[in-house]
């Protein structure tokens, strides 16, 4: 049967986005399916409170990957991304503080450990010369272990070749380090460097962001590494905040897309990969229009691809059975909350727009903190004396608030993603939400005052609205058996599915979560490659 378009792309978050704005710029038509109202996936801006504005789920730039953002041209679609005045802020007990940025963090960590304050060039070194190798492999297939023929093998041995060169690259001592972020905990790894908890606790909270882990769960170190090969700017480590909130990225994407002639229609859901002779088809919408294409790609969490849209009887059943044990599961609990006014910290008094009101603020004082916060949310459902970082978006954006007002992101560690004994979300949603301002309230006194609406968000919910399974931001854990070439599993590190025609677009394949737009940017390579064989 004739096609109606040459590839269809399953769902228009950023990555699906990418790799549809790719396709289209080598001439293939393509056509977008997003089941929600709006494009963007989990990269989305709404209005939460009357006048109030505020990104949904994701809410910080960093790791959007400076080739995507010029080959899509992203700043003539509209998006300007600003760098945040201060990184970091840790308001402490006893009304200290640390911050965190260029120019300041050497001197503020000297304040606590003068042999810390030594030893934190050598650190930054060891972290900016390993994240480079992060950020060269972030665009590139991994090495992926086939089954085929030689021409198959000779490939994939090459791009092993490619990736050995690259680490090769590095000095003894970096490929130790190497090793160590790999495979540590981010607390074994930091408590090498620094003997102060509060300078530990700032750069060890990255290890613990969508991740439901103890700092000192083997493998942390590797998150707290995929947090920091960003840059902002042309400036690497650096974050920042899109004006008009995340959805400004989307938006942008999906501006350079049309451009391109991408067809994007929103409220279609897909209910169903066709697969017709071992190759995928097209798809069945869930109002029963079908639309066939040579090829179909899954900007989708990989459990629902392949265990809801994908017949299962189209599959492998090893495949299948890896794919419904893969890990996806994040303690993460986020909220938006409309402020009458900037919340005045007893270590750092003050209402009016300072430098460490426009960072990250966190709330989590030590990495025995993270770890009792872990411990508790395993035992009791959530932590009860929860780690939040806190991020106000109107600092440098006024758009997002009405004028003298303010509006807040709270990302909020640690929750269950499911509750072991049966429990809802559901029931819980509006308790936590007290919990979570009730302990910004205790660094910030007035700060639960000043609350005048607030969006809550669950894990639940994040799985109900984006899709999310288990709430896991990252469409599954970073682990080392779901990292490079085992994302999502050994044989199909290269977006291709055990189907013909059908390939992964999405976080759940290389290099991960985070709005970087590398899947999209990786799968649409893959998917060029094999359309000019088979024409």
């Amino acid at each position: 049967m004739a096609s109606d378009c040459d590839i269809v792309i399953i769902g228009a978050g950023h990555n699906g986005l990418v790799c549809a704005f790719y396709l289209a710029s080598a001439g293939y038509k393509v056509k977008v399916f997003e089941q929600r109202s709006v494009v963007g996936g989990a990269a989305v801006t709404e209005e939460f409170y009357p006048g109030f504005r505020n990104s949904v789920a994701s809410y910080t730039v960093s790791l959007l990957n400076p080739k995507i953002i010029r080959d899509l041209d992203l700043p003539r679609h509209g998006l300007k991304v600003v760098e945040r005045r201060l990184s970091n802020f840790l308001p402490l007990p006893n009304d200290q503080y640390l911050k965190i940025g260029e120019g300041v963090t050497r001197a503020e960590i000297a304040r606590f450990s003068a042999k810390d304050a030594e030893r934190y060039d050598a650190y930054s070194s060891e972290i900016d010369a390993i994240a480079d190798v992060l950020r060269d492999l972030v665009l590139q297939q991994p090495p992926n272990l086939v089954a085929g023929g030689w021409r198959a093998a000779l490939s994939e041995g090459w791009r092993a070749l490619m990736t050995g060169n690259r680490l090769r690259g590095l000095s003894m001592a970096n490929r130790r380090a190497l090793l160590d972020l790999f495979a540590k905990s981010a607390g074994d790894y930091l408590d090498g460097w620094f003997e102060t908890d509060c300078v530990k606790a700032a750069f060890g909270f990255d290890a613990i962001v969508g991740n439901f882990a103890s700092p000192y769960t083997p493998n942390t170190a590797y998150v707290l590494l995929h947090h920091v090969f960003g840059e902002v700017n042309g400036k690497k480590g650096a974050w920042g905040h899109a004006i008009g909130g995340m959805g400004a990225i989307t938006q942008a994407m999906a501006k350079a897309a049309r451009e391109r002639g991408v067809e994007i229609e929103t409220n279609a859901p897909v209910r169903e990969v066709i697969v017709e002779k071992g190759r995928a088809a097209g798809v069945v919408l869930k109002d029963g229009r079908t639309i066939r294409s040579r090829a179909v790609a899954g900007n989708v969490h990989p459990k629902l691809l392949f265990d809801k849209l994908v017949p299962e009887d189209a599959l492998p059943a090893d495949f299948l059975n890896r794919m419904r044990r893969w890990k996806s599961g994040s303690g993460t609990f986020r909220m938006n909350v409309a402020l009458s006014s900037l919340p005045s910290f007893t270590a750092l008094p003050g209402r009016e727009v300072a430098d460490h009101h426009t960072a990250g603020i966190i709330i989590a004082p030590s990495l025995a903190y993270m770890d009792h916060a872990y411990d508790d949310a395993k035992h009791f459902g959530w932590s009860r004396e929860p780690v939040v970082e806190m991020l106000i978006p109107s600092t440098l954006d006024d758009s997002l608030a009405p004028k003298g007002a303010h509006v807040a992101s709270l990302f909020c560690q640690h929750v269950q993603p499911t509750f072991s004994d049966g429990r809802s979300w559901d029931d819980h949603r509006e308790e936590v939400a007290d919990l979570m301002v009730a302990t910004v309230d205790r660094y910030a006194p007035g700060f639960k005052e000043s609350v005048v609406g607030r969006q809550i968000t669950s894990p639940l919910d994040l799985e109900r609205t984006f899709g999310l399974i288990g709430g896991d931001i990252f469409h599954g854990a970073l682990t080392l058996d779901q990292i490079f070439s085992a994302r999502p599993m050994l044989g199909h590190a290269d977006y291709r599915a055990p189907i013909t025609g059908l390939y992964m677009c999405g976080a759940g394949t290389h290099p991960g979560g985070g709005v970087t737009g590398a899947p999209g940017h990786n799968a649409a390579r893959a998917v060029m490659a094999d359309m000019r064989r088979l024409s």
